[in-house]
C-alpha cells in the first residue's frame, strides 16, 4: 500500500509515521506539513522526510493508496473529508474530527465510494487491556454489572501542543480522551453503549486558558443495563507523566467478582466471590501496531472479528462526539 502523511501537530503522527515503515506491504511515499513551524521543526530534526508543504499540491502530484491524517484537532475533519474525495482511503490519530457534521460525512463518503477508515485507537494493542478482555469473555466475573474507569492525562504546559489551547482547534477533553474508552469497553466485555445519561467538563487547573475546559466526566450505560462512570480529565500530576498506576486504571464488577488493570500495569487483579484473597494474574502479550494492521487487513478483505474497522470506527466517533456535545449543551438520558 502506498502511504501518504499529511499533519504532524500531534506527536502520535510521529509513532504511526514509525509504523509505516517497519510494517511489511506499506511504502511511504510522501509526506506534507502545512504549518511552517512544525515543518521546520521535524525537517531539522529528520524525524519525517517531509516532501510537500501544501496537502492539494500533494494530492495531485503523488500516487497513493491512502492517506495517513494528522494535524491539530478541528482540522482532521476536513482533510478525511478532502482525502476521500480523491478515492482514497484513511488512517487518522485520534479523534477522528470535532463535529457531528463532520462524521455523518465521513460516513456517507465511505459507504458510497468503498473507502475504509482506520483510527489510532492502540488500547486494544494493550498487554493489559487484552488481557482484560480474555479474562471477561472467558466468563471468569460473569455479567459485567459496574464498571469505572480513569483515563486522565497530564496537561504538560509547555509541552503540549500550544494549539491545545487556542480557541476552536482542540474539540473538548472528552472527545479528545473519551473515544478510547468507547471503543475499548464495548470489545472487552461484548456490550455496546447504549445510553449516555449524563457529562460534564469545566475548567480546572487550566486557569491561564479559561476557555479550555481540563476536567471531563461521564455516566452512561452499556446494552445489559451496566452503569459505566469514567473520568478523562487533565489532572494527572504534570512532574510524573504517564507512568502512575492510574493511568487508563479500568475496574470491571460482575457477578463473581472484579477485575482491575490499567495500561501501565504489570498484572491484572482478580478478586473473586468464594476465594480469600485477591491474586495477580498475568499479562499476554500485546499487539503492536494493531490498529494499522487493522486498516491494511480490511482493506485486503480479511478483517478478523475483534479487529477495529471501518463500522466501529465511525460508531466510537459518534458515541464521543455526542458525549462531547451533551456535555457541551447540558443534555442528559441521550440515546448513543
Amino acid at each position: 500500500m502506498k502511504l501518504a502523511f499529511v499533519g504532524f501537530q500531534h506527536p502520535h503522527m510521529l509513532e504511526m509515521y514509525h509504523h509505516a515503515q517497519i510494517l511489511d506491504g506499506v511504502a511511504v511515499v510522501a509526506a506534507c506539513e502545512e504549518n511552517e513551524g512544525t515543518r521546520q521543526h521535524l525537517m531539522a530534526r529528520g524525524d519525517v522526510s517531509i516532501t510537500h508543504e501544501r496537502f492539494d499540491q500533494m494530492l495531485d502530484a503523488v500516487e497513493c493508496d491512502a492517506v495517513a491524517v494528522g494535524d491539530y484537532f478541528a482540522r482532521r475533519g476536513s482533510l478525511i473529508l478532502q482525502a476521500l474525495a480523491r478515492g482514497k482511503h484513511v488512517l487518522v490519530d485520534k479523534p477522528v474530527c470535532t463535529s457531528l457534521a463532520e462524521i455523518g460525512q465521513i460516513e456517507r463518503i465511505c459507504r458510497e465510494r468503498g473507502l475504509k477508515l482506520g483510527c489510532m485507537l492502540t488500547m486494544r494493542d494493550s498487554g493489559p487491556i487484552i488481557g482484560l478482555r480474555n479474562l471477561i469473555r472467558s466468563g471468569l466475573i460473569g455479567d459485567v454489572q459496574a464498571i469505572s474507569f480513569g483515563g486522565q492525562h497530564p496537561l504538560l504546559p509547555g509541552t503540549r501542543p500550544s494549539w491545545y489551547f487556542e480557541p476552536g482547534k482542540h474539540g473538548g477533553t472528552i472527545n479528545d480522551i473519551v473515544i478510547h474508552a468507547v471503543d475499548a469497553i464495548p470489545w472487552i466485555t461484548g456490550q455496546p453503549f447504549t445510553v449516555l445519561h449524563a457529562a460534564r467538563t469545566w475548567n480546572a487547573l487550566a486557569r491561564e486558558h479559561p476557555h479550555f475546559r481540563d476536567g471531563g466526566q461521564i455516566m452512561a450505560s452499556l446494552g445489559n443495563a451496566c452503569g459505566v462512570l469514567g473520568d478523562v480529565s487533565y489532572f494527572m500530576p504534570n512532574s510524573m507523566g504517564y507512568s502512575l498506576p492510574h493511568y487508563w486504571r479500568m475496574t470491571f464488577w460482575g457477578e463473581k467478582g472484579m477485575v482491575e488493570t490499567s495500561t501501565t500495569a504489570d498484572s491484572i487483579l482478580v478478586a473473586l466471590d468464594g476465594e480469600p484473597q485477591p491474586r495477580l494474574e498475568p499479562l499476554p502479550e500485546g499487539n503492536p501496531a494493531g490498529y494499522f494492521k487493522a486498516f491494511l487487513a480490511e482493506i485486503a478483505g480479511q478483517s478478523r472479528p475483534d479487529q477495529l474497522t471501518t463500522d466501529v470506527i465511525l460508531t466510537a466517533t459518534r458515541q464521543a462526539l455526542t458525549m462531547q456535545w451533551a456535555a457541551d449543551v447540558g443534555a442528559r438520558e441521550v440515546g448513543l
